[in-house]
């Protein structure tokens, strides 16, 4: 920790030696400048990229964080896109507090200085990290950073003659220590004995040059500053002999670990002729597995996510098809190796120790190695078409809004550049400069997208995009036609508003004329309207009232002609101030349309169309009297027809309920109603046809009678409709009463019955209203199961359709079913046995010598269901005999 704390002052002190030495020599600056730039570049070419201004190129924070990464081998915060100098200093900052992490405490350096490009900062800043990274590290024999170096310098120059390294300034002036040690490591590179102390030129840029072409050690240093500067720069030659020290301290760890290898490989050659089976297979195996590692490792990326798809398939197969056989290969070379140990331990023999790096262990260290390559070369596999989704997003971003921004451009510098504003009104000078300030508005709101298209195009650079000259290029392209357009529209600006000012003073003119005309030719227009409209009415009053309302019209017309005068009358005004005055009016009046020729066009078409108006409301006002008598004369008649088949349907109901007379005598009522139905009909003719009249006026509505034609249709039918089915039941009833036996006094009962109990006087009996009525003829309808089951049953008989409603008609069906049962019964017996005789049964040929031949015929058809009963073909029983004659619900 002590030792640390020791390092972080040398920084501190090192850079206030460093600020007095720029204020006492520049040229120093200058070496350091050079010296650093090339130092950087060195480390930032292995990124692709370099600088060429130390100072200007670090300003934004990108390249300075990519030197810091390139050199540390550690990622950094991702930086700031932006062009903004608070987004320069946030990445600069970044950069500073990563070196701070690193245990250097930077004194007086910040990163607006940096920013602003100022240049003593900025080499302070590159010298304290060339400290950190470049120097910091080396130790020599308990000696570090600094003095490390130098005690290594000195220890590879002490053999050479003229050659004194005592520091890092005027040690080195001569050029010999640079030579000194080349030659130490790489002697065929110098050839050391030619060299003077006296022609330190040579000697310099033989070693810069030597350095720079073999050792890949970039030219930091010039031979003629060095020369003519009493002391070199300490600090440039400090960064340059550390370059040296690392070019050669990596090569004789190699030569180290070479000659290692060597001595294991001599040491195990005799012994790999007796083991050549293990050998070989080690061999082969190691060898597939060498192959197989740099395909592994190599992360060349493709620039298509199909070929980057490809590889991932390639891998797959590799590891489906190609693995699995060397899997089983590895476990066999070992199955060898155990059973050759045990050969040779058996035989007294030295253990088998196979050459370096193909024993077992290293075998399995190598597949370790080769599943750690395949592991590695997934996941980058996976990574790079990730970066390759990332930059097709990017890419397609780009198209968009570079599509998007070409097209809102397009056009806009043919509009900017237009001369429109020569021949322009006064109301079109300001609405084209208001235009352009909203253009001016919208260019600024564009600036956005322009600078994101720049982001984008940058970020696709840096991450290496295949296709970025053609992205450049559309950059290019837009940002040049941006900064044309911002020229223009500045041009454009200027010359708006010079033509605004003469304009505004004959603009007071036509504003006058156009507040005094456009009203005066809305009432125009409006009165053409009004004059030309298609009216619709349906009553008199109706045309009456359009009739007074043109009157109020026409009064209004004297007055009219009078502003259309003064309207004209400005117009004139203003045609003689611009002859007076020469102005060169491009267009028309800019506040209105309206000329003169229109006005005095349209007040002539008003004065046509008056007495075309007058004669369309004498017509009207005719027509709609004559649809008023019509309307009269059809309520006249609906009036009394409506109320008259009102009043015959009541009759007509009176007479089916009450019981005033026969049934006969009910008929012949009911018939005597029908004929004077009949004879009524002419008049319902009659209104037909004044209803036709009616309609062929096209008339809707008549205030007259509630009565249409079509309620005065639908009650006439219904009229007939009623009196045709009242006289049928009265038949009905008529046929029911004889065939059954019926008296008129129980007629009379039933229908008083019917009557009593049809509350409503609807003409039929609800289920309950049907029960009450039975109980009250003796019925027994008692409320037990039997007697509901009863009920039922007598419903289903006067009700078969189930609508829960018994007419009279069904209710003396039934009535008279029940009276007659008994004396039916009887007679069905009595007819039986005079037709069978003797026997238990009758035959068809009896029923046909007995009956008439079509009333036999009928009978032998409705028995022929039940005939066959006793064995006998034909034959009908008593029970088949009433059943096929009555049903078997009658008896």
């Amino acid at each position: 920790m002590d030792h640390y704390d020791g390092e972080t002052n040398d920084y501190r002190q090192q850079e206030d030696d460093w600020d007095r030495d720029l204020l006492l020599d520049p040229a120093w600056e200058k070496q350091q400048r050079k010296t650093f730039t090339a130092w950087c570049n060195s480390h930032l070419r292995k990124a692709g990229t370099q600088i060429e201004n130390i100072e200007e190129d670090f300003r934004d924070g990108l390249k300075l964080m990519l030197l810091l990464e390139v050199i540390s081998g550690e990622r950094l915060e991702k930086p700031e896109r932006g062009k903004m100098r608070v987004h320069k200093i946030s990445n600069v900052n970044k950069a500073l507090n990563f070196i701070t992490r690193k245990g250097v405490k930077l004194v007086s350096i910040g990163a607006e200085e940096i920013v602003d490009g100022n240049a003593k900062m900025t080499l302070g800043m590159i010298w304290t990290i060339i400290l950190r990274f470049a120097i910091q590290d080396i130790s020599v024999e308990e000696t570090s950073a600094k003095e490390g170096l130098l005690l290594w310098c000195q220890r590879k120059t002490a053999p050479y003659k003229n050659v004194n390294i005592q520091n890092f300034h005027i040690s080195w002036k001569d050029g010999l220590g640079f030579c000194a040690l080349i030659h130490r490591h790489r002697p065929e590179l110098i050839d050391y004995g030619k060299l003077r102390k006296d022609d330190p030129m040579t000697n310099l840029n033989t070693a810069f040059d030597v350095a720079e072409r073999y050792l890949d050690i970039p030219r930091m240093l010039d031979a003629e500053d060095i020369i003519s500067t009493l002391r070199p720069d300490e600090k440039a030659v400090m960064t340059y002999v550390s370059c040296y020290y690392h070019a050669f301290s990596g090569k004789q760890k190699a030569e180290t670990a070479a000659n290692r290898i060597c001595k294991v490989l001599a040491v195990n050659q005799d012994n790999e002729r007796l083991m050549e089976d293990y050998e070989k297979l080690a061999s082969d195996l190691l060898e597939w597995i060498r192959r197989t590692i740099p395909w592994l490792e190599n992360r060349v990326p493709e620039n298509t996510m199909a070929a980057m798809q490809q590889k991932l398939e390639d891998f797959r197969d590799y590891r489906r098809l190609h693995k699995p056989p060397k899997v089983q290969e590895k476990c066999q070379l070992e199955i060898n190796f155990n059973t050759l140990q045990t050969k040779l331990r058996l035989s007294n023999r030295p253990a088998f120790m196979p050459s370096e790096g193909k024993m077992v262990s290293d075998i399995s260290n190598a597949w370790s190695g080769l599943e750690g390559a395949e592991k590695g070369y997934e996941e980058w596999l996976l990574n790079e078409i990730r970066r390759l989704e990332r930059l097709d997003h990017l890419a397609e971003k780009f198209r968009q809004k570079a599509t998007i921004h070409e097209g809102w451009t397009a056009g806009k510098e043919d509009m900017l550049q237009q001369k429109d504003f020569e021949t322009a009104s006064l109301s079109e000078i300001k609405a084209l400069l208001k235009k352009h300030e909203a253009f001016e508005s919208d260019l600024a709101a564009h600036q956005d997208r322009v600078e994101q298209i720049a982001a984008i195009a940058q970020e696709l650079n840096e991450l290496d995009y295949y296709d970025s000259p053609s992205v450049n290029a559309r950059c290019q392209r837009i940002c040049d036609l941006w900064d044309s357009l911002g020229a223009l529209t500045q041009k454009r600006s200027e010359a708006l508003q010079r033509t605004e000012k003469l304009l505004e003073t004959i603009d007071q003119l036509y504003l006058e004329f156009a507040k005094r005309a456009a009203p005066f030719n809305n009432w125009m227009e409006g009165a053409m309207e009004d004059l030309q409209d298609t009216f619709i009415v349906h009553t008199i009053e109706e045309i009456q009232g359009l009739t007074a309302a043109h009157e109020q019209f026409k009064a209004t017309l004297p007055e009219a002609d009078k502003e259309r005068q003064a309207i004209l009358g400005i117009h004139n005004e203003i045609t003689k101030i611009v002859q007076t005055y020469h102005v060169n009016m491009a267009g028309t009046n800019p506040y209105t349309t309206i000329t003169p020729q229109t006005i005095n066009a349209k007040w002539e078409k008003v004065r046509q169309l008056v007495p075309q108006r007058d004669q369309a409301l004498v017509e009207e006002h005719a027509r709609q009297q004559n649809n008023e008598r019509l309307r009269r004369q059809f309520a006249s008649q609906a009036n009394v027809i409506g109320p008259w088949i009102q009043t015959k349907m009541e009759e007509i109901g009176r007479i089916s309920i009450e019981m005033h007379g026969t049934l006969e005598t009910q008929l012949t009522q009911l018939r005597q109603y029908e004929k004077n139905i009949v004879n009524y009909k002419p008049k319902i003719d009659q209104l037909e046809g004044d209803h036709q009249l009616i309609q062929e006026a096209l008339i809707f509505d008549n205030r007259h009678t509630n009565y249409t034609m079509e309620h005065i249709r639908v009650g006439w039918e219904q009229l007939l409709t009623t009196i045709a089915r009242t006289i049928n039941e009265i038949e009905n009833q008529i046929l029911t009463r004889d065939a059954k036996g019926i008296s008129q006094d129980q007629m009379n009962e039933f229908r008083a019955s019917f009557n009593h109990f049809d509350r409503d006087h609807s003409g039929t009996l609800g289920a309950e209203e049907f029960k009450a009525c039975l109980i009250s003829l003796g019925f027994d309808m008692a409320n037990d199961t039997q007697s509901e089951a009863e009920f039922s049953r007598i419903m289903s008989v006067v009700d078969p359709n189930r609508l829960g409603l018994v007419t009279f008609q069904a209710f003396i069906d039934f009535m008279s079913r029940e009276t007659a049962d008994t004396d039916t019964a009887d007679q069905v017996m009595a007819s039986f046995k005079v037709l069978a005789g003797d026997k238990n049964y009758i035959l068809p040929e009896e029923l046909r010598r007995e009956l008439p031949p079509d009333q036999a015929e009928y009978c032998i058809a409705r028995m022929a269901p039940y005939s066959g009963r006793d064995g006998v073909p034909g034959a009908l029983d008593y029970m088949s005999f009433s059943t096929a004659l009555y049903g078997e619900s009658d008896l």
